[in-house]
């Protein structure tokens, strides 16, 4: 895990490298909320989007749908402008919805998502298309990743009480019956 988390800083390490990148401080940035084009908002309900139209294709049409002036809105990589612009736009969010910005800008290009709970999750469009969630044995879960075409993960089974296979797992690392059950009685497993 901790590989893949440093593989994925790679940009950061290259940005830095060329001079593009500010490590010392947090939100100084435009991937980490510095950005007004790159970004969480809060909507009228209380709920939130997520924004990254950082292409200009995808910046004018958060522009176009958002109805935001596209005057005060061109410059869109001029960092001394992100903190008055990003409070514009805050102000735009929190005027609607959640609901109410993805019947406007869910299927676009504009590179927008709400931002769901994990009890949400589930039933959003996007991950049912995609079997993301599965219920199994009434307990909805993540299905599981990556997908192979030729060997198909499966979850074989729900959530197991504490203490439900501890036998089984100890005989598969080779314990034996006496020693699983010393273990048990000295407390030192479920």
């Amino acid at each position: 895990m901790v590989d893949g988390a440093a593989q994925l800083m790679w940009m950061m390490h290259g940005f830095e490298a060329v001079g593009a990148w500010d490590a010392t401080q947090r939100e100084a940035n435009m991937l980490d909320g510095a950005a007004h084009f790159y970004d969480t908002y809060e909507c009228a309900c209380g709920g939130y989007v997520s924004i990254g139209s950082i292409e200009p294709q995808f910046y004018a049409l958060l522009i176009e749908l958002a109805q935001l002036d596209e005057a005060t809105f061109a410059d869109q990589n001029n960092p001394a402008l992100w903190p008055e612009l990003k409070a514009k736009l805050t102000e735009v969010f929190k005027a609607k919805t959640r609901d109410e910005w993805c019947a406007i800008m869910e299927g676009t290009d504009v590179c927008f998502a709400p931002v769901l709970s994990f009890k949400e999750a589930p039933s959003h469009p996007a991950n049912i298309a995609r079997n993301v969630y599965q219920e199994v044995d009434g307990v909805v879960q993540p299905s599981p990743a990556p997908r192979f075409s030729r060997t198909p993960s499966e979850i074989r089974h729900g959530a197991h009480g504490i203490g439900e296979d501890t036998v089984s797992v100890l005989q598969a690392m080779g314990f034996a019956a006496d020693e699983i059950e010393q273990l048990q009685n000295n407390n030192s497993v479920a």
